[in-house]
């Protein structure tokens, strides 16, 4: 009797759920949030660094070690100049020379006919673009390697060490036209390789 009593009294038990006027998740959460030490500002990327990126507020007069020109810009030393440098130079001479070949062809072409002038241009662009190329991109090579060799023997990345470089570079190129020719292409290659240097140091 007493066991039948118990079971109706299980039976009749009903939970209590609280009512959705009293539960309100927002409150709830942001009760949760405020009672532990949450800061969002950790999250961020830089946090912890105190007073900032440091490493970018840099003066006027800061230089990198290894820099042709002692900047923060130019380049991260003398190989990308003489990757960079060659390529440049033999890029440009190519596209000097193919357009030169164009008007030369297009002034000595034999016949007013149109495959003969298209074959007289081709033919001079083929032979000026890649001769003219090909002297840019070995005198910067050249350039780039004694402008390394005397910035590294001097210890110094000034413009000086350019046109001493371009002096012996343009010498060395023309070294078997004789002393005559050899000394004006260094002469030539000193000023071109002075405008540069103190022209980048310039606007740097």
């Amino acid at each position: 009797m007493s066991s039948h009593n118990n079971i109706e009294e299980e039976d009749s038990f009903e939970p209590i759920y609280p009512s959705q006027e009293d539960f309100n998740p927002s409150e709830t959460v942001s009760a949760f949030l405020s009672q532990t030490a949450y800061d969002p500002s950790r999250l961020h990327p830089l946090a912890g660094l105190g007073g900032g990126l440091d490493y970018l507020n840099l003066d006027d007069d800061t230089s990198i070690p290894g820099s042709s020109s002692g900047g923060i810009l130019p380049s991260r030393g003398w190989s990308d100049d003489l990757t960079y440098g060659t390529g440049v130079a033999y890029l440009s001479g190519l596209s000097l020379g193919g357009a030169y070949g164009f008007y030369e062809g297009l002034r000595s072409s034999p016949s007013p006919a149109f495959k003969v002038r298209l074959n007289t241009v081709l033919n001079s662009m083929t032979r000026r673009g890649p001769f003219i190329g090909n002297s840019a991109g070995v005198m910067a090579l050249m350039y780039n390697g004694i402008n390394g060799a005397i910035s590294r023997a001097r210890g110094e990345y000034d413009p000086i060490n350019s046109v001493a470089a371009g002096a012996m570079t343009g010498a060395l190129f023309k070294s078997t036209a004789g002393l005559r020719a050899a000394g004006s292409a260094g002469g030539v290659c000193a000023v071109l390789a002075g405008i540069w240097a103190f022209g980048k140091e310039a606007v740097l």
